[in-house]
């Protein structure tokens, strides 16, 4: 099983910007489609953007996050971001990435690794 390492978090104030960074020893990410998750406190977890593989283009993106947040790849530093702008309170949560675009997929043929807290508080 591929395991992703998301990095990157942090505490900002409401309407600040964050870039998360995903990344996988030993794996090519390009070759993966990559998927962005996050889970609140007390909520399920959710999938938020995914990035098809070696495409340059989301291919899912959470309502909540449309023209705010957005995935990229470099695939010459094998590193999947999620930029995050206009943050809001409720985007604080754990992310995570993962090499599916779904939490069912990633339940059936992945596993979650480290995620990173992402806290929007004035």
């Amino acid at each position: 099983q591929v395991q992703l390492v998301a990095s990157g978090g942090g505490s900002v104030q409401p309407g600040g910007s964050l870039r998360l960074s995903c990344t996988a020893p030993g794996v090519r990410l390009e070759y993966y489609a990559v998927g962005w998750f996050r889970q609140a406190p007390g909520k399920e977890r959710e999938a938020v953007l995914c990035i098809a593989s070696g495409d340059d283009g989301s291919v899912y993106a959470e309502d909540s996050v449309k023209g705010r947040f957005a995935i990229s790849r470099d695939n010459a530093k094998n590193m999947v971001y999620l930029q995050m702008n206009s943050l809001k309170p409720e985007d604080t949560a754990v992310y995570y990435c993962a090499n599916q675009c779904t939490v069912a997929g990633v339940r059936r043929f992945s596993s979650w690794g480290q995620g990173t807290q992402v806290t929007i508080s004035s």
